[in-house]
């Protein structure tokens, strides 16, 4: 028996590469003698960057860069095996672990770090850079990004605005005029883990917003400060970018990637499954078990669970799928191919307490599947 077990990571729990290996323990306590193969991906978020060092025999490195609450972070990005293409994440720089969760605040967070880390790739030489979105603790439409590569974004007595999604509500001009002269030879590769709008119902501020510390009157000023930034990117440089599938990720760093580079948004887990070869792995596969952190509607919008489900789905595999929490409208995942699904957490308990205990609760919970899994294979063998 060949079982793939490809997670994403559980936020602010595990790596992928530790959730794999507890899934692992788990099947190995019932199949000793399967074939476990275990491919930790990710889908633009956090881990991306690790996932395709890893799967091209690349390299990493470190850099000291500004954080999403503006204190210096030392964050990683990696080159791949080409050595020319330089791979970030947004996550690393201007991510939500990086800030505890009573600090967390959309309105001054700020994605200067990833422009930083963007910097740091262009001085090693990279001309190809993949980056990607997801992990957030940002809604400042990539503004600081931008002003760390030189784009002046100013209010209406030509002042540099501050940082943070709430100062775009100043927003009056931009000017690109500064902005690094190597950017313009510069392909970027955007890997999103979502394809929602930059602004609206389904928008950065609406969906994302809360998780990031944004209560519901936060989430309306938001989304205005989202939405005045995209009208003066219409109004200088002639870009509509505020419908655009995945203008808002990454609390709309995703828009502006494509308001003023070449950029090019593609599925997050699309790039890092097909450098992991999981086609190549799910030949001759009998059982591919998947998961992250949290299960529910936004799942089937680019995230990895059900972007490893369709690539097995085609291959004629059947899929589970863990979280740590599955939400009420999560049966949506299963008409893209996720067979069964299941929450790893035992009883009530506190959130610190679950991420404290997500390793051995997804030992557990593995192992209690490949059980039933076995005992259905020896009612099969009986009617037989």
């Amino acid at each position: 028996m060949k079982i793939l077990i490809a997670p994403d990571s559980f936020k602010e729990s595990l790596s992928a590469e530790a959730v794999a290996q507890a899934i692992g323990r788990g099947f190995q306590a019932v199949f000793a003698d399967a074939e476990l193969v275990l491919l930790p991906v990710a889908d633009g978020g956090e881990g991306t960057t690790q996932a395709l060092v890893a799967a091209t025999g690349g390299a990493l490195f470190s850099a000291e860069v500004t954080g999403p609450m503006g204190k210096i972070v030392k964050a990683s990005w990696g080159t791949l095996g080409d050595g020319t293409t330089a791979v970030i994440e947004s996550a690393a720089a201007s991510g939500l672990d990086l800030v505890p969760m009573a600090q967390r605040n959309p309105w001054h967070a700020t994605t200067r770090g990833t422009g930083e880390l963007i910097m740091a790739a262009l001085d090693a030489g990279a001309r190809h850079i993949i980056v990607g979105l997801g992990g957030s603790a940002t809604n400042d439409a990539g503004a600081g990004m931008l002003q760390a590569l030189g784009v002046r974004l100013l209010d209406k007595e030509g002042n540099d605005i501050a940082a943070g999604g709430g100062a775009l509500q100043a927003l009056h001009s931009i000017d690109a005029s500064g902005m690094d002269p190597r950017l313009a030879d510069t392909q970027f590769e955007i890997a999103c883990d979502v394809d929602n709008p930059l602004t609206g119902e389904y928008g950065a501020s609406a969906v994302f917003g809360p998780q990031k510390g944004a209560d519901a009157r936060m989430v309306k000023q938001l989304d205005a400060c989202l939405g005045r930034f995209a009208e003066v990117v219409l109004a200088c440089h002639g870009k509509d970018i505020d419908a655009t599938p995945g203008a808002g990720a990454a609390g709309g760093l995703g828009g502006a990637f494509l308001a003023f580079t070449q950029a090019r948004l593609k599925s997050g887990i699309d790039i890092v499954m097909d450098a992991v070869e999981i086609d190549r792995h799910l030949e001759g596969t009998d059982l591919v078990i998947t998961g992250e952190g949290r299960i529910d509607s936004q799942t089937v919008r680019g995230k990895t669970p059900v972007g490893v489900s369709k690539r097995a789905q085609r291959a004629g595999v059947p899929v589970i799928a863990l979280a740590g929490s599955v939400s009420e409208d999560s049966d949506l995942v299963h008409a893209h191919g996720i067979d069964a699904l299941f929450s790893i957490v035992p009883g009530v308990v506190t959130l610190p307490q679950a991420l404290e205990d997500a390793d051995s609760n997804l030992y557990r919970t593995a192992r209690n599947i490949a059980a039933t899994w076995k005992l259905a294979q020896a009612l099969e063998a009986r009617r037989r």
